[in-house]
C-alpha cells in the first residue's frame, strides 16, 4: 500500500513540475498560479502543497531541470573547444550559455528570478550545478593565471559569470544600456578576449 502511494505521489510530482515548466515557458515565472497548476495537473490544489513545501520548492525543482540542461549545453562547448586557446574556450563557453538563454529566455531567467539569496536554504543539488559551472570557467582561467590563489581565481570566475551574465540579460531585455541580439556575442567576446 504504501508503494503505490510514494508512486502516486511521484507521479503527481512529476506532472506537477511538467505543468509548472510549461507555464514558465509560456509565461514566465510571473504566470505561475497554483490554481492554474492544479487544474492542469487535474488535482486538488492541496494536493501540490502535500508534493511540494511552496511553489519556491515547485520551481526550484524546474530549475533543477533547467540548470541541468545549461549545464549539458556547457559542457559539450567545453569538450568542442578543448585544444584551444584560453580565452576561446571562454568565448565558446559564452556562446552556449547565450544560446540557451536566448532558446530558454523564461526558464533561464527563473533560474535567477526565484526569490533566493545565500542566506536561503539553497539545495545542495542546486549549489552543486552553479559550483559545475563556475569549475568549467575556472579551468581555463586558471591556465592564463596559473599563480593566481585559489580565493582569487574563485573571485575572478564569479565576476567573469557576472559580466557574461550581465551582458546578456541587458541583452535580452532590450535595456537602453545594451547592445542589439545579434551583436551580444561579439560584445561578450572583447570581453573575453582581453582576460589575461
Amino acid at each position: 500500500m504504501a508503494g503505490k502511494v510514494q508512486e502516486r505521489k511521484e507521479k503527481l510530482r512529476v506532472t506537477l513540475i511538467d505543468v509548472a515548466q510549461n507555464q514558465i515557458v509560456s509565461g514566465g515565472l510571473a504566470s505561475l498560479k497554483a490554481r492554474d497548476i492544479a487544474r492542469q495537473a487535474e488535482c486538488a490544489l492541496g494536493a501540490i502543497y502535500n508534493v511540494f513545501d511552496d511553489i519556491n520548492a515547485l520551481v526550484m525543482a524546474v530549475n533543477g531541470r533547467t540548470f541541468h540542461a545549461l549545464g549539458a549545453d556547457v559542457t559539450a562547448a567545453v569538450q568542442q573547444a578543448q585544444g584551444q586557446s584560453p580565452n576561446a574556450q571562454l568565448i565558446a563557453m559564452s556562446k552556449a550559455y547565450l544560446g540557451f538563454a536566448v532558446d530558454n529566455t523564461h526558464l533561464w531567467r527563473a533560474l535567477f528570478d526565484l526569490d533566493m539569496s545565500v542566506e536561503s536554504q539553497v539545495p545542495d543539488w542546486y549549489l552543486a550545478e552553479l559550483g559545475q559551472l563556475f569549475a568549467h570557467i575556472a579551468v581555463p582561467l586558471a591556465q592564463l593565471f596559473p599563480d593566481l590563489p585559489e580565493a582569487e581565481l574563485d573571485l575572478m570566475v564569479r565576476a567573469l559569470f557576472s559580466s557574461v551574465h550581465g551582458i546578456v540579460l541587458l541583452g535580452l531585455q532590450n535595456r537602453i544600456s545594451a547592445v542589439p541580439r545579434d551583436q551580444i556575442e561579439m560584445m561578450i567576446a572583447q570581453v573575453l578576449n582581453q582576460v589575461g
